[in-house]
């Protein structure tokens, strides 16, 4: 197991660091997104796509439409929720 140990720094010296960090995250979070396959282009996922997207069960996406968490848009008897949606769901909660 790995230790380490944090000597002689300030509290703002601390959250530079970990500024860093989320912002090293994000940035490398970012460009995993614009590489995305050239088949998953779409502007849109279903709702299976989108529970993978999250990791999470298709009743766990169910619930988050219930509770207005994530958008549902109907074509006959299908689901879809835009992609654009789901970003802003994944950084804004």
């Amino acid at each position: 197991m790995k230790t380490v140990q944090v000597l002689n720094v300030t509290p703002n010296e601390l959250v530079d660091l970990i500024n860093e960090g989320i912002k090293s995250q994000l940035q490398d979070f970012s460009i995993q997104l614009k590489t995305t396959p050239k088949g998953d282009e779409r502007p849109h996922l279903t709702r299976k796509e989108t529970a993978q997207y999250f990791g999470v069960s298709l009743n766990c996406i169910n619930d988050w439409c219930n509770k207005n968490i994530l958008k549902p848009y109907k074509v006959g008897q299908r689901t879809y929720f835009k992609r654009s949606d789901l970003l802003q769901v994944m950084f804004n909660h």
